[in-house]
């Protein structure tokens, strides 16, 4: 048998209007109704099958798959016990109008329908669960981070069928798990693994974007450990004039404690185990995106202000160098800390020497440092030797391992680039994200040959998992026409 041909592209202003008139007439309507639903991941709502919310977001997007009538689509929803549901659909390969021989394997497409809680400090005029389509901009928690990938990959399917494109088989799998670590998700994975197929090419539509001015493929993702750090000092809470100077204050001592994971002048965490190596190629490409991108990396942020003596200070990033922002970002460990108990709100806090402290910990970790040794080492130096034999805990831990991508196989590269010059006008740029996506780390160690397209629509200011985050729909537009292209190149 003849080797396959490769597929000639798309009619790029064909497929750019046909997806652009489904974003406009239908995919902002369907996004916005997803919006309006609170439907938090289970770390978040833990009654979540009580509370059907996420049954109804997965209800909402298969009767929509569904009416699609996209020829050859298989669609069900799955659900293992005492698991989040999932989405899977397949498309047969098609040798489309041309006869033209189609490839023997199989492109993944990937996304999720959980989403991140509400957070607080949304524009007055917006909020998390009102959409409001404003300038290009879908604003409301979950439409970006990432209730539009089925909705964008249904629709780059049917461009490719409008066109009469040959096409490989063609299978997705969209979760409900994912803002909790996707635990649910590989026995998903394992009982599926026979319906996957030989897979060459996994689309994630679940990552960022440089900008909005070419397309993006993300090279690398960081690793996680997270976990709830407690120091106890008293049964109950006593009166700080009696007590301070004698009862340890436990936020002292948890300070103390964060001392020996991270230096506070400058915020490196200290533990050679965090950190690893970056190598060549991502530093190179890191510095090619450092030069597209420049101030960008950092300006984007909402920064605060401060008065200083009549003078307008900007809060400062922790470098204003463009390379190593990326890398700070991307391959460096960094410690949050993104909750807080045993503080009271300011208008209820009296004189009071609190009895515990407790801080949720969130440490991003480098691609290449696993996650699951790391959170035992987390525990084990927040926990030994405890100042003044405070009771210290920490509990709750978890960990999910970065991903650094496979090398970029020549059709792949050239597909990428094309389709960007094709939709954008500009060649295809690579970047580190800070973020975390633990399904990668499990298609690439079960799919090792396979290509990783991770890509997505989260550029500047769109804010995924904080108030005002927004969906770019003409960013979405061009990524879902790029997408449906690079499909058809699949050797």
């Amino acid at each position: 048998m003849n080797a396959r041909l490769p597929a000639a592209r798309l009619n790029a202003s064909q497929v750019l209007n046909e997806v652009s008139q489904a974003w406009d007439n239908d995919l902002v309507a369907q996004l916005s109704d997803y919006i309006a639903i609170p439907a938090k991941s289970p770390m978040f709502d833990p009654d979540w099958a009580q509370h059907g919310f996420i049954d109804t977001v997965v209800r909402n997007a298969a009767q929509w798959v569904e009416a699609q009538k996209v020829a050859g689509l298989k669609l069900e929803v799955i659900r293992l016990p005492g698991r989040t549901p999932v989405l899977f659909f397949e498309v047969a390969a098609s040798t489309g109008s041309a006869n033209q021989a189609a490839s023997s394997q199989t492109v993944l497409m990937y996304g999720h329908l959980d989403k991140q809680p509400e957070f607080t400090g949304w524009r007055s005029d917006l909020g998390p669960w009102t959409p409001k389509y404003e300038d290009g901009k879908l604003y409301g928690r979950g439409g970006a981070d990432d209730g539009y990938a089925i909705y964008a990959a249904i629709t780059a399917i049917q461009a490719l069928k409008s066109q009469g494109a040959a096409h490989p088989r063609i299978v997705g799998l969209v979760e409900t798990c994912e803002e909790s670590g996707s635990y649910d998700l590989l026995p998903y994975i394992d009982a599926l693994r026979p319906r996957l197929g030989d897979v060459a090419l996994v689309i994630c539509l679940d990552s960022g974007a440089g900008n909005y001015d070419q397309l993006w493929l993300t090279s690398s993702l960081r690793g996680m450990a997270s976990g709830t750090l407690r120091v106890d000092v008293l049964t109950e809470g006593v009166h700080s004039g009696d007590a301070s100077g004698l009862v340890p204050s436990s936020f002292r001592v948890l300070r103390h404690l964060l001392d020996r994971l991270e230096d506070s002048a400058t915020g490196r965490l200290l533990p050679a185990a965090f950190h690893c190596e970056v190598p060549a190629d991502r530093l190179r490409q890191a510095q090619a995106t450092a030069a597209i991108l420049g101030e960008e990396l950092y300006k984007r942020f909402p920064w605060a202000h401060a008065d200083c003596g009549g003078a307008n200070q900007t809060m400062l990033p922790t470098s204003s160098d463009p390379l190593q922002a990326l890398l700070n970002r991307t391959w460096a460990p960094t410690l949050s800390v993104t909750g807080a108990e045993g503080l009271p709100d300011l208008k209820n806090a009296g004189n009071v020497l609190r009895p515990f402290t407790a801080f949720k910990l969130s440490l991003r970790l480098p691609p290449l440092v696993e996650a699951g040794a790391a959170v035992q080492q987390l525990k084990a130096l927040l926990e030994d030797n405890a100042p003044y034999n405070a009771k210290v805990s920490f509990g709750g831990g978890a960990g999910a391992t970065g991903w650094n991508a496979p090398s970029t196989a020549p059709w792949f590269e050239q597909a990428l680039n094309a389709a960007s010059q094709d939709y954008f006008g500009a060649p295809c740029g690579y970047i580190g994200q800070g973020g975390t996506i633990p399904l990668m780390n499990m298609l690439s160690t079960g799919f090792p040959n396979a290509q990783m397209m991770v890509c997505g629509v989260l550029g500047p200011k769109s804010n995924a998992h904080g108030p005002n985050e927004f969906l770019h729909v003409p960013y979405a537009k061009k990524l879902t026409a790029a997408v449906a292209q690079i499909i058809t190149q699949v050797p």
